[in-house]
Parts: C-alpha cells; sequence; structure tokens
C-alpha cells in the first residue's frame, strides 16, 4: 500500500474522534494539525510535533517548514492521503487529508473529525504528499 493510501486509512480510522484545539489523542480528541499529525504516524512515519500556532492564525500558515522536515514535498497534483493547507475564511488555514472525492478533517463547528466533499468556498493554498511521489489517481482539485 503507497504511503498516502495509509495516510488516508489512517485519517479515515479517525472519523468520529473528538474535536479538541491542540489535541493529540483519539481518546481526548484532535485538531486539524492532530489529525494529520496522527495520521501521519499511523502511516508509519516520523514527524516531530509542528511549531506552536493559534486557532486563527492569520495570512500565512507555517507549515512548509515543518511538511518539508517530515518528508513531504509540494505536490503538484492530487493524490490521496495528501496533506492539503486550505483558507475556510480570511483569518483561518486548516488542513485536511486528500480522499479522493473528500477531505477527511477536525470540523471545530461539529466537534468531531468528519468525512465530507471539500466545501467549494475553501481556498486550497497548498498542497504536500510524503516526498518519492505518488500515483496520480485524481481527486480534489
Amino acid at each position: 500500500m503507497h504511503i498516502g493510501d495509509r495516510i488516508m486509512a489512517a485519517a479515515l480510522d479517525l472519523v468520529g474522534t473528538a474535536f479538541r484545539l491542540h489535541g493529540r489523542s483519539r481518546a481526548t480528541g484532535v485538531d486539524c494539525v492532530g489529525l494529520a499529525l496522527l495520521s501521519v504516524r499511523a502511516a508509519g512515519l516520523r514527524v516531530d510535533e509542528p511549531p506552536p500556532y493559534r486557532l486563527r492564525a492569520g495570512p500565512a500558515p507555517r507549515v512548509g517548514e515543518w511538511m518539508g522536515k517530515a518528508g513531504f514535498a509540494p505536490a503538484q497534483h492530487c493524490c490521496p492521503g495528501d496533506i492539503v493547507v486550505v483558507r475556510i475564511n480570511a483569518l483561518q488555514p486548516h488542513l485536511v487529508i486528500d480522499a479522493i472525492d473528500r477531505v477527511i478533517h477536525a470540523h471545530a463547528g461539529l466537534a468531531r473529525v468528519v468525512v465530507m466533499p471539500m466545501p467549494a468556498e475553501w481556498t486550497e493554498l497548498s498542497r504536500w504528499h510524503f516526498a518519492g511521489g505518488c500515483e496520480q489517481k485524481g481527486g480534489n482539485a
């Protein structure tokens, strides 16, 4: 199984987990960064904690360095398991995991991890997959 497929499967396994800001545990809850971190680790990758962040991070999310250290590279096409940075409003970037025709994310309003189509109003800022690439299978764009 490709690493992206393992990341996607791990994220799908967390669907229903409670939302908790800065959460890093299935038992106590996760936020979007915690979801990405647990999914990548469950896929067998060693990933350090990200730098500190706030709920409203402002206009320039700082994930590039963190993703690069974890072995991810900017992606030019969509693959399952990609970590995608989206902007959900003017001050709030958000991490989601590509699940081909849907995304998996920690939904603060619903207070849990969900899988759903990517809302049309969300703007994709960057996309990352594990260095070494993936087979292009389509997905969100």
